[in-house]
């Protein structure tokens, strides 16, 4: 069954935008992510045009990380006042996202600069996390007791205005999770992502936090982000499909939920292994994609005629 949507001026498979925010939103409750790093190019897969895969994925992001942050909530896992600093710095991030979406749009350049992008920073943090995760299940299934220090010191914690973060455990300068908030907030606006896989390592590995607050943090930051990234590209860019975000919610909300009752099932490396393997695999689809050669080659040879 088809539906058509009018922002993006093409029919889908109503059934198929259903199971795509369903496996996002479960792979958000499960894993802490917003889920636009895979909601945005799985869009352009099927024929989204790259503006409106943006715009609407910041807004399925807002609910099934709604969602996801919720249940993590119940359970005592999200440091609000750590959120609110990464929150700050998102909050400026967003605004000059926006400012480069445009340029890059009104440039024609948009849709091969996301390309180009993505499969940058998800080979890089994919390789990353499925070295660091097969390093850890090796050693356990070798019986292997490692002893893995992720509470530790580093330049940025030497840095002034000191804040005591005690659902944390922490006590560090608020410029480096500001910092942080401000690239994430760039990466939302531009992209249509949560930042998420890149966000949590960051937290996890550069702040210092103890992996069990981690996930419903980054829930809770991202959640105020998109919801200011679809504000922002509702009145400037114009790109957000209304009934496209209706459907993606409504499924996303539902797999998010899902999600979260698996959090428990599986080992930390194991997530993350998992998590790797994902990410490995769309940025193999889309490096794939800019290698082939596009069908409509014809139409560069008319541009050129035209100018």
């Amino acid at each position: 069954m088809n539906i058509y949507l009018p922002i993006a001026e093409l029919s889908v498979n109503i059934l198929l935008i259903l199971s795509l925010g369903g496996a996002v939103g479960f792979l958000s409750g499960m894993l802490g992510l917003g889920g636009g790093f895979l909601m945005t190019p799985l869009l352009m897969f099927i024929g989204i045009p790259p503006n409106v895969a943006v715009a609407t994925s910041a807004n399925q992001i807002v609910a099934a990380s709604v969602s996801g942050a919720l249940s993590h909530w119940r359970q005592g896992l999200v440091d609000i006042k750590m959120g609110m600093y990464l929150l700050l710095g998102g909050l400026f991030g967003s605004i000059t996202g926006i400012w480069i979406f445009q340029l890059l749009t009104s440039a024609g350049q948009i849709e091969t600069f996301l390309a180009i992008v993505y499969f940058i920073l998800l080979f890089s943090i994919g390789t990353l996390m499925l070295i660091e995760s097969s390093q850890v299940i090796r050693d356990r299934i070798r019986k292997k007791t490692v002893k893995r220090k992720m509470h530790y010191h580093n330049w940025a914690h030497r840095l002034p205005f000191k804040v005591r973060f005690y659902s944390s455990n922490l006590y560090i300068s608020v410029i480096p999770p500001i910092i942080i908030g401000y690239f994430i907030g760039i990466l939302s606006a531009t992209m249509g992502i949560g930042g998420s896989f890149i966000l949590i390592p960051a937290m996890i590995y550069f702040l210092g936090m103890p992996t069990s607050k981690v996930i419903g943090t980054s829930l809770f930051q991202i959640i105020f982000i998109t919801a200011l990234v679809t504000l922002l590209h509702a009145t400037s860019t114009f790109a957000v499909d209304a009934m496209l975000a209706f459907i993606l919610i409504l499924s996303s909300v539902v797999g998010a939920q899902l999600g979260v009752l698996f959090t428990n099932k599986f080992r930390g490396e194991e997530l993350r292994a998992l998590l790797a393997i994902v990410v490995l695999a769309v940025a193999i689809k889309i490096g794939t994609d800019l290698l082939i050669q596009p069908a409509d080659v014809f139409s560069i040879s008319v541009l050129k005629e035209l100018y």
